[in-house]
């Protein structure tokens, strides 16, 4: 009989992992954003992204105002360390990754100017096989409550 309890706690465990990689989606590829008149903006990854994925690491490398910036995540949920370089400062930024279904969340903590800053980036893929992003972001100019934007990419030939 103890066998057979342990058995059964072997192919549920082997059955959850099944069930856990089938809802990890895979990012990669090269994403450029859908023109969309009524976006607050162009979203986390601006006009245009390369993901690269494996197993344990997201790598996103985008072309800003500022040049090519390219983040590395861990996706064990560890935090991983990206620097920005804004107008030659240096900006550490401490990220953590969560899988909600098939949505990787992105938490990201750095200071900026002595202040506190917290940005939250969600990515997924919609039934078309598109790049969903929805970032939420302090109010930088308004200092209002913050702003959040979604932005819609398909993926560049």
């Amino acid at each position: 009989m103890h066998c057979s309890h342990t058995a059964h706690t072997l192919v549920f465990a082997v059955l959850l992992s099944a069930v856990t990689l089938a809802q990890a989606p895979n990012f990669a590829g090269k994403w450029a954003v859908v023109a969309d008149p009524a976006s607050q903006g162009p979203g986390g990854l601006g006009q245009s992204a390369v993901i690269k994925q494996d197993a344990t690491t997201l790598t996103v490398t985008r072309t800003t105002q500022m040049g090519e910036v390219t983040s590395v995540y861990k996706l064990d949920g560890s935090e991983s360390k990206n620097t920005l370089n804004i107008q030659g400062t240096a900006i550490d930024q401490l990220s953590k990754v969560k899988w909600d279904g098939g949505t990787l969340k992105i938490d990201t903590s750095m200071s900026f100017d002595g202040n506190p800053v917290n940005v939250t980036m969600a990515i997924s893929l919609d039934t078309s096989g598109n790049l969903v992003v929805v970032s939420t972001r302090p109010d930088f100019q308004g200092g209002g409550a913050p702003v959040t934007t979604k932005a819609t990419y398909k993926k560049a030939e």
